[in-house]
């Protein structure tokens, strides 16, 4: 909240702002500027692919107000105002904005140089600007909004903010802020003296124990986090731990739920291990990530508590070919090459269990900008229609970051992100791979 002067100080403050230049007293109110008209647009659409899952709109008309939809439907049902700005995509499939759930936009790419010792090498400006040309990447890519679930020294939140102040191109964002996780464990920075371990704590998200736990979420929500990512086991990248080993126990993951409920802030947990996904399931958190090891208790599970389940299939992809070319070694690639498997009969016992999925990729693994390669892997890897990988992607995603108000399908109301391809998704799901028009707010971005 903007800092007052205090009331006695108020007439003094007027007169010196009037001496210094004729400013405007304080209280008093400036002649408001002219409002712009608000503009019309229609997008034609060749094909409509709502994000609801409903069957295509062929021939349809998409009018937008501003920065929302106003319109929606074929277009013999919809009045275009005279003077409407008519955007011709008759040859295209339109599709809602897509929404990654699970992105590290601000990181070094996974085995690029200095990937793993990134914290020892640089600011959080170096992180923040590495972040500005991953968000205009991924935007370019159709994701309109994304979710990003991790980085050091609250880069994500300035990069953000500077896409909401329009300072940048990006997608809209959820941000983390730091992770939380146990000292040693997947969310810690291992494999360094002493002195550089000791530089970490509460405020970066090392937290043991139910009262360190609480102190770190208050932190994070404090300086700026949307959303709260835990590691609820160990993973494929960190050093140290096992992928597959809970880490926090039952009563510091109820610790996580209770406090960030009470500050209205939604838990992504990183859980790998069937144990870890279980426990952290119970807790009452609202997605798990990545969900390598599952059985058909942990399926009944996640569907009994409507937890989400965000797959990040590009990424095991991903590692399991860094791992055979060499650009990961040791037990870095020995994880990989035993988890990746395991992720793929997972997801498949998910999808034919009816537990809801989110699109999420963990871009930063691979290059920001090919996010679009989860579309092909929920169909190829985990069983879904081209039309459940597209939901999983809009409306799905939207629903997991309680943003379904504002984005995830094209209807009345909700922003004007909007994504064209050439061919028909339902077709060939790889056409979403690489999108040819891009639409932010009802301003063209590509």
């Amino acid at each position: 909240m903007r800092r007052l002067a205090p009331a006695h100080l108020i007439p003094a403050l007027a007169v010196v702002a009037v001496l210094l230049g004729g400013a405007t007293p304080l209280g008093a109110q400036e002649p408001a500027a002219p409002e712009a008209p608000v503009r019309d647009v229609a997008v034609h659409a060749g094909r409509l692919i709502d994000g609801t899952g409903a069957a295509p709109v062929l021939d349809a008309v998409i009018l937008i107000r501003g920065d929302r939809v106003a319109a929606v439907g074929p277009a013999a049902d919809i009045d275009v105002p005279a003077g409407a700005e008519v955007i011709d995509l008759s040859g295209y499939t339109v599709l809602p904005g897509f929404i990654d759930t699970h992105v590290h936009m601000t990181g070094i790419t996974t085995g690029e140089p200095d990937w793993d010792v990134q914290f020892v090498r640089e600011t959080a400006a170096d992180a923040a600007l590495r972040g500005a040309g991953n968000a205009r990447r991924t935007l370019a890519a159709g994701f309109t909004t994304v979710r990003n679930v991790g980085a050091g020294g609250f880069a994500d939140v300035a990069l953000r903010d500077a896409i909401n102040r329009g300072d940048l191109p990006g997608p809209r964002m959820q941000v983390a802020a730091h992770s939380l996780g146990v000292t040693g464990g997947h969310c810690d920075t291992n494999g360094f003296v002493p002195r550089l371990e000791d530089a970490f704590g509460i405020e970066t998200g090392q937290a043991d124990g139910p009262d360190a736990i609480r102190r770190s979420i208050r932190h994070q929500v404090k300086y700026g986090a949307d959303v709260i990512k835990i590691c609820a086991t160990g993973g494929v990248l960190s050093e140290g731990d096992s992928v597959g080993v809970q880490q926090y126990t039952a009563e510091e993951l109820v610790a996580v739920v209770e406090t960030a409920e009470m500050l209205e802030r939604r838990v992504a947990a990183h859980a790998h291990g069937n144990a870890g996904i279980k426990a952290a399931v119970r807790a009452g958190v609202t997605s798990i990530e990545h969900g390598s090891i599952l059985d058909d208790e942990a399926v009944a599970l996640l569907v009994e508590h409507g937890t989400w389940l965000v797959p990040t299939l590009a990424a095991a992809e991903a590692v399991e070919t860094m791992a055979g070319d060499g650009r990961l070694t040791g037990e870095r690639a020995a994880k990989a090459l035993a988890i990746v498997p395991r992720m793929r009969e997972s997801v498949r016992l998910a999808v034919r269990g009816g537990v809801n999925v989110a699109f999420g990729t963990d871009a930063g693994v691979f290059a920001h900008g090919t996010n679009g390669r989860e579309f092909t892997l929920l169909v190829e890897w985990a069983g879904m229609t081209p039309m459940q990988a597209i939901v999983a992607g809009t409306s799905s995603a939207a629903e997991l970051l309680g943003w379904s108000h504002d984005v995830g399908t094209v209807r009345p109301d909700r922003y004007a992100d909007l994504v064209a391809v050439e061919g028909d998704p339902l077709e060939d799901i790889a056409e979403l791979e690489a999108v040819d028009w891009v639409m932010k707010g009802g301003e063209v971005v590509r």
